[in-house]
């Protein structure tokens, strides 16, 4: 039995700056693989892309990813120029909630160490979005889960 579901005539994209744990990134590919959603990763990768840990977490969905490999960020900028950025950050002052998502919007995360750069964040910061925790004691959520919270809020959206 299939949900009625509106999938997006443009896919959303996942951009992962510099992921460093295979697990993270194969989740992520797998969350992809099943809403259609574009994998952008920007190196250096922490991992091969062969690794049997990032295989075994994207299980056998990895041809059903579409996955582009960039050697730094601003290669990434250059080939999708125009398009709508959103940066995720615990540095964020702004709900991710309050942001109106659309079509072919980029969702972008940084390392699961040490988040986005400062540099990135600088730049962008009219467009950074933060995932909001209630414990100070948690200083942020695992980089699959806030991908998969950020991508079925922007699906629900275009849903209503």
């Amino acid at each position: 039995m299939e949900l009625e579901f509106q999938w997006p005539d443009a896919p959303f994209n996942i951009v992962l700056v510099e992921p460093s744990i295979p697990p993270n990134t194969g989740n992520i590919s797998r969350l992809c693989a099943a809403t259609g959603t574009a994998l952008h990763l920007i190196e250096p990768l922490g991992f091969d892309l062969s690794e049997k840990q990032l295989r075994r977490a994207g299980l056998d969905y990895w041809d059903s990813v579409n996955l582009t490999v960039y050697p730094d960020f601003d290669t990434f900028l250059e080939k999708n120029p125009s398009d709508r950025k959103f940066f995720f950050s615990t540095a964020g002052s702004r709900n991710f909630q309050e942001a109106a998502f659309q079509p072919n919007d980029y969702f972008i995360f940084g390392n699961e160490t040490f988040g986005l750069p400062d540099e990135m964040l600088a730049a962008h910061s009219e467009s950074i979005l933060n995932i909001p925790i209630k414990l100070d004691c948690v200083r942020s959520l695992n980089l699959s889960n806030c991908a998969a919270i950020v991508l079925y809020e922007a699906l629900r959206q275009i849903n209503r």
